[in-house]
């Protein structure tokens, strides 16, 4: 479900939860509200309406944030892998593709012939397992400390989640881009994605248990919220 306020389209979720829940979500300023099951449609609207100067604070934010420019995966491209930022240098193969770190260097083979699709779609796939690699060393770690789990978890490309949750599945999602971010960016958003197995809402208890396992936790999503984000694919 969805409305549109002043031009500004507000997704709605309804959910078991006590309040209502305003959230503007990087990276390209989606506006969702999780509202209780028992609030009329017009309530959501006359809420939305009192926030509509706040909403467009937020969103101008995201839209002013710097943002790297369409990669045609060619030399001297820049690529950030957990933080650092590393130089492309590609190189010709008929045998197979291949991408290597050397150094403050990404060397990556491909036909020479190939497009700029093809080489992201590559390069994707092999970044989509560092990040299943750290996510198999970091999740265990963070359940057995937090003494939640969930029932799996997924790596995916997502346009306006770090991460997600969903109670119907047990599944923790996480969004693909966060293997450009810190490694401590992928701490936060597990840490916070296990607290929504307990808590739906980020409310008091939410808050006081990211607190408490994470307590730095308003700095790493101010720099994630704050660095250059990746170039969005359509």
């Amino acid at each position: 479900m969805s409305m549109k306020i002043q031009n500004i389209e507000i997704e709605i979720v309804k959910k078991k939860i006590k309040n209502l829940h305003l959230s503007v979500l990087p990276p390209s300023g989606t506006v969702r509200i999780s509202a209780p099951l028992s609030v009329s449609d017009e309530n959501i609207r006359l809420f939305a309406a009192s926030k509509i100067s706040w909403i467009r604070a937020q969103q101008n934010k995201f839209a002013t944030q710097l943002r790297h420019s369409e990669r045609e995966y060619v030399s001297g491209e820049t690529i950030y892998i957990w933080g650092k930022q590393y130089f492309m240098q590609v190189e010709y193969s008929y045998k197979s593709n291949n991408f290597l770190l050397d150094g403050e260097k990404v060397i990556l083979t491909v036909r020479k012939e190939s497009t700029a699709k093809q080489r992201r779609n590559y390069v994707n796939e092999v970044l989509r397992q560092y990040m299943k690699d750290e996510i198999n060393q970091l999740l265990p770690v963070l359940e057995q400390k937090t003494g939640l789990k969930c029932k799996r978890w997924l790596v995916k490309y997502m346009k306006t989640r770090w991460g997600t949750y969903s109670d119907v599945t047990g599944t923790i999602s996480l969004n693909l881009q966060l293997v450009h971010k810190p490694i401590e960016c992928l701490e936060y958003i597990i840490v916070h994605e296990l607290g929504h197995t307990i808590y739906r809402s980020h409310g008091k208890d939410f808050i006081a248990y990211v607190d408490t396992y994470l307590p730095y936790w308003r700095e790493i999503k101010n720099k994630l919220n704050t660095l250059t984000l990746d170039y969005i694919e359509e």
